[in-house]
Order: C-alpha cells, then structure tokens, then sequence
C-alpha cells in the first residue's frame, strides 16, 4: 500500500536548491515524488549557474532542451578523460590535424617525421598506419600539416636546413592513396606555415628584404602536382605582394570560407541568438518546419642567392650608424609605401547583407606595424580569378616596379600572437596571444615590449570584423618575445580548446565563456585538435613526445559497458509466434 507524501513538493524543492548536484540525483532515487521534484527545470537552472559559475544575464545555450540536459553536456560531454597515450614519436610533437571525414590524423614532429594515424579501429583505439621521415630533404624537423578538402592529399610544412641558420621553410605535399611525394615548394620564412586554398591549390609564402628594416611578402599559389600533359602551363602564380616595416614580416597563412557566415553552428552574439530564435520560431509556425534551431612559390633567383644577399647587406649595415641608417629607411620606406602601394578597394571587405558577399573567401595572416613580433592580423579577399594558377605568364607578374597590394582590413590585437583557428564554419576566429602591458610606447622595432605570462584567447568575428565578448582566459606561457613559439588551438561546434606552455591542455564551451577541463602532459602542451566527426574525441601533442587522446565520460562509460543482446521487436515476434502456429497447423492437416 503506496503512502501519500510525507512533504510538499515546494519544500522539497526549497532542501533541494541547497544541496550539490549529485546529492540531488541520489536524493532523486527515493521515491517518485522526489525525482519529479529533482527534474525541475527551476531548480536545474539554480544548480547550473551556481555549479559553473556563469552570470545568471548569460542566456542558456539555443539548442538546449532543458536545463538538466545543458548540465549534463557540460558535465558528461567534455573529452577530459585520458583514454590511451601514443608514443611513436621519439622527439617533440608539434602539431596535430585532423583529416575533414575524422577518419585519419597527421602529427609533426621534431624528431623530422610526419606520421599518419587511423582513428576508425573495431576496439576504439588508435593506430599508426604510415610514417616518412623528411630529413633526405635535408629538414630540420616538421611543424605543420593539414589535409586538402577531399582528403586525398596530405600538406606537410617544416624547417628547412639551409646556409647561415636561414629562416627558410618548406612545403611538401604527399598523396594518402599510395604516401607518394607529389611536389615541394620553397616557404619563407617558415613560420608562413602554407595552407590549402581549395582541393589542388596550396599557397606559400616567400620574402625578400629591401632594407635592414624594411621588406617584401610575396604570397603565391601553388597547384599540389604538376600533370605530364600540363607541363607548358602555370603551376605557380603569385598572389599578393605586401610591403613590410619595422622588421616586420607575413606568417601563419589561412583562409577562411565566407558561404556560412550568414548560417553558423553557433552566434556568440547573445541578442543576435534571441533575433535569430524569434525569427525562426515566426518560420516554424508560418511554415510548420520541424528542423532544429540555428545551432546545431617561385621565386627570380635561388633561394642560396637570396640568403647569402641578405646575410651580406646585414652584416655590412652593422658597420654604420644604426640609428642614422634607420631613420632614412624608415622615410624611404613611407615614400615607396605612398607611392607603389595599390588604393584599397572598400567594397571588398566591407560586411554585406546581400547573396552576393556569402561567398567570400578572405586570406588571414599574422602581420604587424610597429615591431618585428606579430602583433595583427591582416585580412586580404581573394578574388574568384585568383583561385587558379591559369593566366599571364610569371615574368610579366615579376616587374620590379609594380605596385605593392594594400591590405583590406587590420585587426590589432595589442600583444603577441602565439595562436589561431577558424571556427568549422569559419565566422569566428580565436587568436592565442600574450598581451603589453597597457599603454606602452614602442620606441624601438627590435626592442618590443615585456609580453604577459597569462594568453589571452581572442574571439574575432568575421562577418563583423569586430572582437566578440572579452577574451577567455586560464592557459599560461613563460617565453620572452624572442623565443616565443606557436600554440596551435582548435575549434569545434560547442567548444574551443588550446595547448599551454604551463604542461596543460584547456577547453572552453564557446557560448558560456568558461573553462571546462584541463588536460595534463609532462612538458610544454604545443597542440590541439578535436574530430570533426565527434567533438567529444580531442587529442594533445606535448613536448614529452607524447600524443594523448582523450574521450568524454559518456563516451568512456558507452564504450566500457557489456554489448547487450538486441531485444526482438513486437512485430517480429508476432510474426514468428503467426508463422509457428500456421506451420502447425499445415502439419495436422498432412500438409507440407
């Protein structure tokens, strides 16, 4: 005999809002009063700002059902728990990436290898599947990879070992039908890392100093593989010519598709989310839609050439009076910047409401104005004419006198950048960076100022072209300026995550701005990357030389849980208790 209950359900409620989340969910377990009361939305919605310590102005994130569920995918749907550790590498790993299906991995390493990794085992973990070493290239180590749309080709950057410790880069593209070699294009300096710019194009970058502050970045496009039948057409063409000051240069190539920005994963603008969910609720009940909300390189002269010209002229300026020297090169630099560089045209980077700006395809780089550490970054439109290497031929692209580009828009961050990603549908940039302190004044392009301890985490929109929110912060990094390195972080649909110098990974939720988890290595984290497949699949590379792979506890408990037999369906069943009946029916009649 069932007893009444003993207390109301608002008392019950007022003991509840007291007490943690886990002791509610064991009290829950009572009776059925109590786990009623234990799924209220009110008292789910006190437990996750409390618990997360998120302000009570930040609204619940659009594709969330209820309250409970947000806490339990925050809670259960983070890749914080360490699953296996992979240590093929024998050396530093540096970076991580994963192919667009999620299938395969690459990392790159200083051990000179850039290995490959099959993420689609039967018993759930990972295996090797395919090393090359780059060192008959004469390579110091790789730092970069990244795989073409179609996942048919692999791009592999790394340092190239050349006369008087040069800062040249290289870019080898391999075929992952067969691991063959396909072309290497020269890369400088190495840190322009190179990027595919669609399924057979890649660019790379080369540079040339035209005074001991002063200098030229030429950005060019590379077709991946030269055909037999194509060998009298362009593989190579140049796509942009970029005067650089104060020491200065053009690194961290990337490029972001537009197509999406008006119909991303996910707005980070909280009244743009509450316009966006109004307006689709207006659809839902004109036009009955039951679909989810809105969240769901060539170059004029040997490479040698150049660096033994450039190693000459900054040997022989030391000679003279720095401070004299500099001063007329910084006044010469303004007078061939006024007049050899191109008007900006407006109209190409300014935001669009109409069809026509959708399909944007916007250059991003790190560059900068005021000192040789890279402290903006600079946005350039690639025009549909440049997508191929198809066109005039290269020596009437080379005159000396032609004009340099002008940038279409720069975005100052206010310290150094040691990191970027694109959001998967690219509207969102997050840049790593280490702030000046406020207010500093640079007097002196080679002396610039103290950088922070803590990095600050960037979000820039690029359909606004303006920073959102302020910036997440948790991660740390000791190096001074001249030794700082790249932190590569990644970008999923709810989360962002980033490696540290302080021997941890961290992920933030993108909507609520909070750090989620921190995932421990033995050294310096240098790189993150999260499955395009699953986001609850992360993997880290470490200066320990390890690469760790962590899953989510729902994950974890899925997969540790016993395979349970699938129950026979109510149809079936029926069927064969019809047909057991009819085939004894058949038998006392005498029929077959």
């Amino acid at each position: 005999m069932e007893c009444g209950p003993i207390l109301p359900d608002s008392l019950v409620l007022e003991i509840f809002l007291r007490l943690p989340h886990d002791a509610v969910l064991r009290a829950g377990l009572t009776c059925k009063q109590w786990l009623a009361v234990s799924r209220d939305e009110f008292l789910w919605r006190d437990l996750f700002y409390s618990y997360y310590r998120i302000p009570r102005s930040v609204p619940r994130h659009p594709s969330a059902v209820s309250w409970y569920r947000e806490f339990k995918r925050l809670f259960d749907c983070i890749p914080c728990v360490e699953v296996q550790t992979l240590r093929e590498h024998s050396d530093q790993v540096l970076h991580l990436a994963f192919s667009h299906r999620g299938h395969r991995f690459s990392s790159c390493s200083k051990d000179c290898t850039v290995k490959l990794w099959d993420t689609e085992r039967q018993d759930g973990n990972i295996s090797l599947v395919h090393s090359s070493s780059m060192r008959q290239f004469n390579w110091g180590y790789t730092q970069f990879s990244q795989f073409n749309a179609d996942d048919s080709l692999l791009l592999v950057s790394g340092v190239y070992l050349g006369p008087h410790n040069s800062s040249s880069g290289e870019i080898a593209v391999f075929s992952l039908e067969n691991y063959m070699l396909l072309s290497r294009v020269r890369n400088k300096p190495y840190d322009v890392f190179g990027c595919w710019l669609n399924e057979t194009h890649l660019i790379s970058g080369n540079l040339r100093w035209i005074g001991n502050m002063t200098s030229c970045s030429m950005l060019w496009l590379n077709k991946a593989f030269q055909d037999i039948e194509s060998e009298n057409i362009n593989v190579v063409k140049r796509l942009f010519k970029i005067q650089n000051v104060n020491a200065s240069t053009i690194r961290t190539v990337m490029v972001a598709h537009c197509s999406r920005h008006d119909n991303p994963d996910l707005l980070l603008d909280y009244e743009a989310q509450a316009q966006a969910q109004s307006q689709a609720q207006r659809q839902k009940g004109q036009q009955q839609l039951h679909q989810p909300l809105l969240f769901d390189l060539g170059t004029s002269g040997s490479e040698e050439d150049e660096e033994e010209e450039e190693h000459f002229f900054r040997g022989n300026i030391a000679l003279h009076s720095a401070s004299y020297f500099l001063e007329i090169e910084s006044q010469v630099a303004q007078m061939m910047s006024r007049a050899h560089t191109k008007a900006r045209d407006t109209s190409l980077i300014e935001p669009s409401d109409s069809k026509e700006g959708e399909d944007k395809t916007y250059l991003l780089f790190t560059t900068g104005s005021l000192t040789y550490s890279p402290h903006q970054i600079g946005i350039k439109q690639i025009k549909p004419d440049q997508m191929t290497t198809s066109g005039p031929v290269l020596g009437k692209e080379r005159s000396s006198n032609e004009s340099f580009d002008t940038l279409d828009h720069v975005i100052d961050i206010h310290g150094h950048i040691i990191g970027m990603g694109l959001s998967p549908d690219h509207r969102y940039l997050y840049v790593n960076s280490r702030a000046w302190p406020a207010g500093c004044v640079i007097s002196d392009p080679m002396s610039p100022p103290p950088i922070a301890e803590e990095i600050d985490l960037h979000v820039i929109d690029l359909k606004s072209l303006r920073e959102e929110r302020r910036s997440l912060r948790a991660h740390r990094a000791f190096t001074p300026n001249d030794e700082c390195f790249f932190i590569f972080l990644d970008v999923s649909r709810d989360f962002v995550a980033s490696g540290a110098e302080d021997k941890h990974g961290y992920i933030w939720d993108r909507h609520y701005n909070i750090c989620l988890a921190r995932l421990a290595h033995d050294d310096v984290v240098n790189s993150v990357a999260f499955s395009p497949a699953d986001q609850e699949l992360l993997l880290s590379a470490s200066d320990d030389s390890t690469i760790k792979v962590w899953r989510s506890p729902r994950m974890v408990r899925l997969a540790q849980s016993p395979s349970r037999p699938p129950r026979p369906r109510n149809l079936l069943s029926s069927w064969l208790s019809r047909n057991k009946n009819s085939t004894s029916a058949n038998s006392v009649n005498g029929k077959p």
